[in-house]
Parts: C-alpha cells; structure tokens; sequence
C-alpha cells in the first residue's frame, strides 16, 4: 500500500518575461501562481501522518520569497543588466533564474519542497510530484518515477524496509513532464486570508489568455 499526502501553497503574484517569444509573451507580464505537492514517505509518523503541514511555515516563506511580488528574470535575458539597474533603483524586487516559465517554477519548487522535507523528516518523506498553475487553463507537473526519489538502499538509518516498497518496473530517472490537468477544488482550502476555500479558487483573478 502506497500512501500521498497533498498541500497546495500560493506562490504570490509573480511577473516574468519570457525573452524569446515572439508573442506578446516578450513582455513583462504576471500572473497569480499556485502549487499543489504530492508528497511520498517510507511510512507514516508517530502520529500516522506522511509529514508534519503544521511544520511548513519556512518552506512557505521560501516560496513566496521568491514568487510573491517579484520579477523572475532569466539569467540570460539580453535585458538583464536593465531590470538589475530597476531593481537597484527600488522599481522591482528582482529575481535571477535559470530560466523563466512554469516548468521552471515548477523544477524550483519541486527540488525546494524536496529538500525540505527529506532534511525535516531525515529521509523519511520526499517529493514526488508538483504542479503549478499560472492560471486556470494552464498548469505543468513536474514528478519523479520512485525509484529515483527513494533515499538510498545503502543507507539503514534512513530505510529499514526498503525490500517491501513496490519500485514501479518502468521507472526511468529522468524527470516527466505530464499534460497539465485542472486544479483539484476538493484539497485543504488556503489560508483564510486568500480565499474561504476552494469552491472558487481562482476567483476575483484577472487571467491573461
């Protein structure tokens, strides 16, 4: 038996631009980001949960450090030094990426969330799959086959029982990309001061097309 558990974070408001588009993509535009964590683990708690939420107040303030108010910029972006002399000036609080998108959101939030959690459960939890949403009509998934994400078999401390979890056959170690799906409106709401719950959302968002 193989059991998840889910958290949904807002990210914040987040403008970017993707250089090399040639669409009106090229601009500067923002959106309202969303992420939803699938998370894995060896076995459950002392108190017979995959992971402590209660204990996730740093992972969220890295996230909305990154994403909240902010202008993601790749680091190759032929405008860079531009939006450096902006934010020097105090018109933006920027922030130098590998690239820019939500795949690339999405690849940070996955390896920060991942991170996290191994180090808060000492190998215990993981990620397994993340999912952003710039807005309702469009998402990435970002998930990793078992297999890759398991803490070593090498290691006793942090696996006792590695010989009864399943590893899928066709796992590779690669990371999969999945068509991206609606967010799911059943999960924990948010915190009360974005939204009452999930019966709406995205509401009261202006979306882009």
């Amino acid at each position: 038996m193989k059991i998840q558990s889910t958290k949904v974070i807002e990210l914040g408001s987040t403008a970017f631009r993707q250089w090399r588009a040639t669409s009106h993509c090229k601009y500067v535009h923002g959106y309202r980001l969303m992420a939803k964590f699938w998370f894995g683990c060896i076995g459950l708690d002392d108190k017979n949960w995959v992971v402590d939420f209660s204990s996730f107040k740093e992972l969220k303030h890295t996230l909305n450090k990154q994403f909240d108010h902010t202008l993601c910029i790749a680091n190759d972006d032929p405008l860079l030094q531009q939006f450096k002399t902006l934010h020097e000036a105090g018109g933006c609080d920027l922030r130098i990426m590998d690239g820019v998108g939500m795949e690339k959101f999405a690849q940070y939030c996955f390896n920060t969330a991942d991170e996290y959690v191994r180090e808060l459960t000492t190998g215990r939890c993981w990620a397994e799959k993340v999912e952003i949403w710039e807005h309702e009509k469009n998402s990435t998934i970002i998930r990793y086959n078992l297999a890759d994400i398991l803490p070593s078999r090498k290691d006793p401390k942090l696996i006792k029982t590695t010989e009864e979890i399943e590893i899928p056959a066709e796992a590779t170690k690669k990371p999969i990309v999945q068509e991206p799906s609606k967010p799911n409106h059943s999960a924990a709401p948010l915190r009360n001061k974005v939204t009452s719950g999930y019966s709406n959302l995205f509401g009261g968002t202006s979306w882009g097309s």
